[in-house]
Parts: C-alpha cells; sequence; structure tokens
C-alpha cells in the first residue's frame, strides 16, 4: 500500500511538472544564414516563431516589413512564405509578426493612426483581405510587439484595436518583448490592458536584471513580472549564445540547474524565448534546454 502511494504520488508530481511544462520561442527573420521558416519550424524545438520585422509603420509611413537576406519586399518577394507559415501552423506552432525591433522607423501619433495600423495588419497579415499582402495568403496567428523607440503613446489603443478583431472569427494572439527594468519604457502601459497573451521579458542587455553569475535581481525582477502584468504566460527571454546580445547570456547548466528551478513554479511560467535562429543554430542553445523548460 505504502509503495502504491508513493508511486502515485511520484505520478503525480510528474504531471504537475509536465503540466507546468514550457515552451520556446524563437525570433526569426533578421539573418538570412538561419535556414528557412520551414525548416525552423521542422526542427521541432519551437512553439513559437517571431517573424521579425515590421520596421516601418505609423505616423503615415508606408508599412514596410524587414525580413534581411531571406526575400525582398519590394519586389514582393516574400509572398512565399506563405507556404512555410502554412507548414508551421500546421505542426501547432504559432507564427506571429513582430512590429519594431531596435532599428526601425515607427511611431503612432494617436488613437486615429493606432486603428490605421491595426486595420493594416488585419488587412495585411491577419484574416482581412487585401491585394498586396506582403506574406502572402496565409494568416498569421497574431502580432508581437517588440517596441524599443519611437513613443510611449498608443500600444494600448493598438492593442485594444487589434483585439477587437478576435471577435471575427480566428483569434488574434497579442503577444510582446519588454525589457526586464519595471515597467517597460515603451509599453508599460499597453501591458498593464490585460490584453496580452504571452510576454516575453527581454533578460538581457539589461544588467540590472539579468543574470550574471547570481540569480537574486533575476529572481525579484521576474517575481515583479508574473504578479503585476496581467498575462495568460510570461516568458524567460534570453540571448541564444554569448554572441547574441551584449550581455545576459546565461549558459546551459546555470540556466537548467538555478534558473529554471527558481522560476518555474510560478503559475504564469510559460517558457524560453531566444533571440534568435541564428544564433541558435550556432549554440544548439534550444536543442541543450528543451527538456528543461
Amino acid at each position: 500500500m505504502a509503495n502504491r502511494l508513493a508511486l502515485l504520488s511520484s505520478m503525480m508530481l510528474l504531471l504537475a511538472v509536465a503540466a507546468n511544462a514550457g515552451g520556446i520561442a524563437i525570433y526569426w527573420g533578421q539573418n538570412g544564414g538561419e535556414g528557412t521558416l520551414a525548416e525552423t519550424c521542422s526542427t521541432g524545438n519551437y512553439d513559437f516563431v517571431n517573424l521579425a520585422f515590421l520596421a516601418t509603420f505609423g505616423n503615415g509611413q508606408p508599412p514596410m516589413i524587414n525580413l534581411a537576406g531571406h526575400c525582398d519586399p519590394y519586389s514582393n518577394g516574400c509572398t512565399n512564405l506563405t507556404t512555410d507559415i502554412k507548414s508551421c501552423q500546421a505542426k501547432g506552432i504559432k507564427v506571429m509578426l513582430t512590429l519594431g525591433g531596435a532599428a526601425g522607423s515607427y511611431y503612432l501619433t494617436s488613437a486615429a493612426d493606432a486603428k490605421q495600423v491595426a486595420t493594416y495588419l488585419w488587412n495585411n497579415f491577419l484574416g482581412g483581405k487585401s491585394s498586396t499582402r506582403p506574406l502572402g495568403e496565409a494568416v498569421l496567428d497574431g502580432i508581437d510587439f517588440d517596441i524599443e523607440g519611437g513613443t510611449t503613446q498608443h500600444w494600448d489603443d493598438l492593442a485594444r484595436y487589434l483585439s477587437e478583431y478576435s471577435s471575427q472569427g480566428k483569434k488574434v494572439y497579442l503577444t510582446a518583448a519588454p525589457q526586464c527594468p519595471f515597467p517597460d519604457a515603451y509599453i508599460g502601459t499597453a501591458l498593464k490592458t490585460g490584453l496580452f497573451d504571452y510576454v516575453w521579458v527581454q533578460f538581457y542587455n539589461n544588467p540590472p536584471c539579468q543574470y550574471s553569475g547570481g540569480i537574486t535581481n533575476l529572481e525579484d525582477a521576474w517575481k515583479q513580472w508574473t504578479a503585476e502584468i496581467p498575462a495568460t504566460k510570461i516568458f524567460l527571454g534570453l540571448p541564444a549564445s554569448p554572441a547574441a546580445a551584449g550581455s545576459g547570456y546565461i549558459p546551459v547548466g546555470d540556466l537548467t540547474s538555478q534558473v529554471l528551478p527558481a522560476i518555474k513554479g510560478s503559475a504564469k511560467y510559460g517558457g524560453v524565448m531566444l533571440w534568435d535562429k541564428y544564433h541558435d543554430d550556432q549554440s544548439g542553445y534550444s536543442s541543450s534546454i528543451k527538456s528543461h523548460v
């Protein structure tokens, strides 16, 4: 009987751990040497792929996608990604379009401007219709906010307008990649709306709250993010190799033995986000951590 109980409790423990098993989100698009989108999804390592970036939009500018060496949007060369997007989605992987980035030209001047951008995104990347869809007919799963400049205003308006399209059939997922100092300087207000499903916090290039041999700063920031942001899941955003960021890389052994055990107990723990596919190819980071996430 005691043995049976011990077996039962260990099975329940396994179930509890499995229930809190996380996924891996990856950024793809900023290096032509990182393989195709279809190849990225075929690795079996990723649950989310963020297409980076729609780097120009708002303030009356014609929106423009930038996928580096993968395709040329100026000659409609990115429409052939439709097949790859559909193959990723057929595997259960969510494919998001990332707005912004560190070097884009983006700005929202007003709520009306935000509405115009939302309408553009709906018609050109989501469930709407347009004769000029940059990625072809494939319907993306949602929009990722990687806002690192421009303005601190109206991102909450954009989130609201985008989320309203969920009532037209397929849910529009909203995700974001804020910096770990809390609250985020650009999208802090937007994140308070409760409209974001997944938030992958950048715990890199931010010494005050990233891992640096000790876990205290990261753990304190993690607790604040999970306590104060009304999102479904929060992810630990990391560089996939030391070369992928200026600072904040966590060696695999430290991540699996120290960092993940300290944060996985949170009900909002969603997994790990990595920048980016190219650096993950070089390091093999996602393959090394997948069974621990």
